[in-house]
């Protein structure tokens, strides 16, 4: 599918990610007339967001166009689930976990330590597009609380003292 005169994917992004992502929509085989397309929106998503590294607009349009459903459609289930993303995220992706057992035992002192440490805030990413900051309600493993992610490893039982030795495992 060429991209529409209301998507701008040749300015935005590389047409070689427009075409993984038509390879994988077109690999699902489906029927733009079938009722239940938009059963696959979570999945192709999840690919648009492999891809892209987060879902813009424009991403989320071509969708739309791609498989005949509603934009609003698109971006409300972006907005419900968490995972998905609407901005830029850093290479490296630190997710803060702030549920009740983590805040308890200090998760707000190491995010301050990190803002400090990065110099960005939760929600931003480092000029250098390395880093970014998250803060989210838990991420399952209380028992090693306050805990963390990076990417997808896990830290846990940790102080803000502990920042520091963990960004050093990222820098180049």
């Amino acid at each position: 599918m060429a991209c529409s005169e209301n998507c701008v994917c040749e300015n935005q992004f590389a047409k070689d990610f427009y075409d993984k992502l038509d390879k994988f929509i077109d690999g699902l085989n489906i029927n733009p007339k079938d009722k239940r397309r938009s059963g696959h929106l979570i999945q192709i998503l999840h690919k648009a967001q492999h891809i892209f590294g987060y879902l813009p607009e424009e991403v989320q349009v071509y969708i739309s166009e791609k498989i005949n459903v509603p934009h609003s459609q698109i971006s409300g289930i972006i907005s419900f689930y968490n995972f998905f993303t609407t901005k830029p995220k850093g290479k490296n992706k630190v997710a803060i976990c702030m549920g009740t057992a983590c805040f308890v035992k200090g998760a707000a002192d190491i995010l301050d330590e990190f803002e400090k440490q990065l110099s960005i805030k939760a929600g931003e990413v480092t000029n250098d597009g390395e880093f970014s900051i998250d803060v989210v309600r838990c991420i399952g493993a209380c028992g090693l609380a306050p805990v963390l992610t990076v990417n997808d490893k896990v830290y846990g039982k940790l102080t803000k003292n502990d920042v520091k030795d963990i960004l050093s495992n990222y820098y180049k």
